[in-house]
């Protein structure tokens, strides 16, 4: 008899099914028994009368896997709207050792660090897997939407022989007796990668050794990138972001409902157009001196909050960051070079995307470095590479994490990640 899965019994009302799964909770009444099994698609409800099978389910222990052979019958009161009956319970393995929590309860009580130290079986918890399911929708629509505008999927390496992709501190370590570093992003190699594809992406871990230790940043985290050639300027990135967000919200909406349903949220929409403005007026909305150089924090909040108010998104592009604050290899706005073809994407009042056109001539990235009194050797390889011919281009990248946090209302970009790696957290 083949396994079926726990979402599928509506369809088998009257039939003899197998199911296989953990125990997720047991219920001892006098007169009869119930077996919550629990596998990779919900919960099923097993009543148990006999006495042999009781004396069995009684010895058995919260999330030991069993496997499970009965009749199922329509119950209104029950998950879904039916149970199974008469049921045999066979041990797929021995008995297991509670966690130190409760995954049965609605509400995972155990503070975040005795979750994340115990991750393998918080995890099993719905609310917990909810989340990554919603990343796993998240990506998927990622990858659909720019595969079907004619972008290429590429993979580039994570140990790289520089410490000057992004100016961000690295992780180093040996390499065969020669000193490497754990990328910072793929930043260089997609840049390249459009002189072959024109339009590229990845999913792919990052890694930043920023000694951060707030609820929005890892030292390790997921970056879903894209780098796209013959663009006029970042405007047309930023067309291809809104489009690609829509993507992800779409395909989160229709792969993910159960996991929506598990934690109460409601997938916000895209807006047709981003509203968007420059970082000058961002400032003015915030109440940030006009001087300050980058928004905080607290700014952000601000920012989103006017955009809600004024427009009733949850998306804002800010434009025209100062050019003083963005790598070297940012645009600069023509009209006026102190300020950057570039952009931040807020979602809910967070930076969730930094993107923006690149130079594209190989005499303006020697200018470029020479301006900041950098030497061009650390970059040839990278550089070297635009005397070869490349298109004007841009691109962005999103932290999947911080959008799984931001779209589900976590507190704790923690909360939304299987096994995070931080200031203090290098296990499980």
């Amino acid at each position: 008899m083949q396994r079926i899965l726990s979402t599928e019994l509506p369809a088998q009302v009257g039939a003899v099914v197998r199911l296989a799964g953990w125990v997720h909770r047991r219920r001892l009444l006098k007169s009869v028994a119930f077996l919550i099994l629990r596998d990779a698609a919900g919960l099923a409800q097993v009543v148990v009368a006999a006495p042999a099978v009781r004396e069995q389910v009684e010895a058995l222990t919260e999330e030991t896997v069993v496997e499970v052979v009965g009749t199922v019958v329509a119950n209104p009161a029950a998950p879904a709207g039916v149970e199974v009956v008469e049921p045999t319970v066979r041990l797929l393995g021995p008995p297991a050792v509670p966690p130190p929590f409760d995954l049965y309860r609605p509400v995972l009580t155990a503070t975040l660090p005795t979750q994340l130290d115990h991750a393998p079986v918080a995890l099993r918890h719905p609310v917990r897997s909810a989340a990554l399911r919603i990343s796993a929708a998240a990506v998927s629509g990622f990858r659909a939407t720019l595969d079907r505008e004619g972008f290429v999927e590429v993979h580039t390496p994570k140990v790289v022989a520089s410490s000057t992709e992004s100016g961000a501190n690295v992780f180093a370590l040996d390499w065969f007796g020669r000193p490497a570093y754990l990328a910072q992003s793929p930043q260089f190699y997609k840049q390249l990668m459009v002189g072959v594809f024109e339009r590229v992406y990845e999913v792919g871990p990052v890694f930043r050794a920023e000694p951060h230790d707030t609820v929005r940043h890892l030292a390790q985290y997921t970056s879903l990138d894209v780098e796209l050639g013959f663009v006029a300027d970042h405007r047309d990135v930023m067309a291809v972001l809104r489009d690609t967000l829509a993507g992800m919200l779409d395909a989160v909406a229709d792969r993910a409902g159960g996991a929506l349903a598990t934690l109460g949220v409601t997938v916000p929409a895209a807006p047709a157009e981003i509203p968007a403005v420059h970082f000058t007026d961002a400032l003015k909305i915030a109440g940030a001196p006009a001087d300050e150089p980058d928004l905080a924090p607290a700014h952000e909040r601000a920012l989103g909050e006017w955009a809600l108010r004024e427009h009733g998104s949850d998306f804002l592009f800010v434009t025209g960051y100062p050019m003083a604050k963005r790598p070297f290899y940012t645009h600069p706005d023509p009209a006026r070079p102190a300020y950057s073809n570039g952009f931040d994407l807020l979602f809910r009042g967070v930076e969730l995307v930094t993107g923006g056109q690149r130079l594209h001539r190989h005499a303006d990235y020697l200018a470029a470095l020479a301006a900041r009194g950098e030497p061009v050797e650390p970059y040839a390889g990278y550089v070297d590479a635009f005397r070869h011919g490349m298109p004007p281009h841009g691109g962005f990248a999103i932290g999947l994490e911080r959008f799984v946090a931001r779209l589900t209302g976590a507190a704790n970009v923690r909360e939304v990640t299987a096994f995070p790696r931080d200031l203090h957290r290098l296990t499980p």
